[in-house]
């Protein structure tokens, strides 16, 4: 097989045209996706955890609540259903040095990881799924296993396969762990900064990184939580909304400008054409009370 595609699932700012597009960061690690189609991923949290390799910052990590069994997602229609919203994004073979490069992972060693796919007669995520398998998922034996192989490990995100109910499996970036990087010599970023749990918007803006990029922060935590104007489910994300409070109030003014024209820069990201967008994504109908309000207090109607 030859990996002409590769199916990824994105659960932060890659769930926003505004994140895709990295409008933020001046079309750095700009992504457009071939195709989209939103997901509900299944025994997961998400949180805020991984120092970001853009800026003094914390960027989205994922973990298994239940540690035992895998990561996975459902594309079925209801995607409120206890699960957390994520979209499984198509892209063409050439932007791997661009996605390899977004994650912190070197672009050298995930190109010669699609290789090995090839070369074994199987689509990346199927490859990554048959090692993480051996390994009854446990993610540190797992990175271990990749480390050997490729005689690389990230100390930023891996690269984990995740099984879509529709039969296919994509890839996930999931931050080189607190408890290892899979290498003794690589120290992840997670345990150089001592984030040995996920955390929430405002927890982050109270952690002690040199040189802190508040709104920075908040900004990419607008990225994220943007993708409820899709109709995907943020609500995890969602800080309890308090008109009066400033972290609220500054969210608000971010979300704001960039609110405006991410159904038209969403549609660019991904390939869609009105009407599959319509079809895919209910826009406007499915957002949750806080993030409504938030928008409001934004000026977003």
């Amino acid at each position: 097989m030859d990996n002409r595609e590769i199916l990824v699932v994105g659960y932060g700012s890659l769930l926003s045209g505004y994140g895709l597009l990295a409008e933020r960061r001046g079309g750095a690690s700009r992504l457009v996706a071939r195709d989209v189609h939103p997901v509900s991923i299944r025994n997961a949290r998400r949180g805020l955890a991984k120092p970001s390799s853009h800026g003094r910052y914390l960027a989205m990590d994922i973990e298994a609540v239940d540690s035992s069994l895998p990561i996975a997602a459902s594309t079925a229609a209801d995607h409120h259903d206890g699960g957390i919203g994520g979209l499984l994004l198509t892209f063409d073979r050439e932007y791997a040095p661009t996605i390899a490069r977004r994650e912190d992972y070197d672009a050298y060693a995930f190109e010669r990881l699609i290789g090995l796919a090839d070369r074994a007669g199987k689509a990346l995520g199927e490859y990554l799924m048959k090692i993480a398998s051996g390994t009854n998922f446990d993610l540190l034996t797992y990175r271990m296993a990749l480390r050997s192989m490729l005689d690389y490990t990230s100390p930023g995100y891996i690269f984990h396969p995740i099984e879509i109910d529709d039969g296919r499996i994509a890839i996930i970036a999931i931050g080189s762990g607190f408890e290892g990087s899979g290498d003794p010599r690589i120290v992840s970023r997670r345990r150089q900064f001592g984030m040995d749990r996920l955390l929430s918007l405002e927890e982050s803006v109270r952690v002690e990184i040199p040189g802190f990029d508040r709104a920075g922060q908040i900004g990419y935590y607008a990225e994220c939580i943007l993708g409820g104007l899709h109709g995907l489910e943020v609500g995890d994300l969602e800080p309890r909304f308090d008109p009066d409070a400033g972290l609220v109030r500054e969210l608000a003014a971010h979300l704001g400008p960039i609110a405006v024209g991410e159904r038209e820069r969403f549609i660019e990201a991904t390939s869609l054409d009105a009407a599959r967008y319509g079809e895919r994504f209910s826009f406007l109908s499915r957002r949750t009370s806080s993030l409504t309000a938030i928008l409001a207090l934004a000026g977003v109607v």
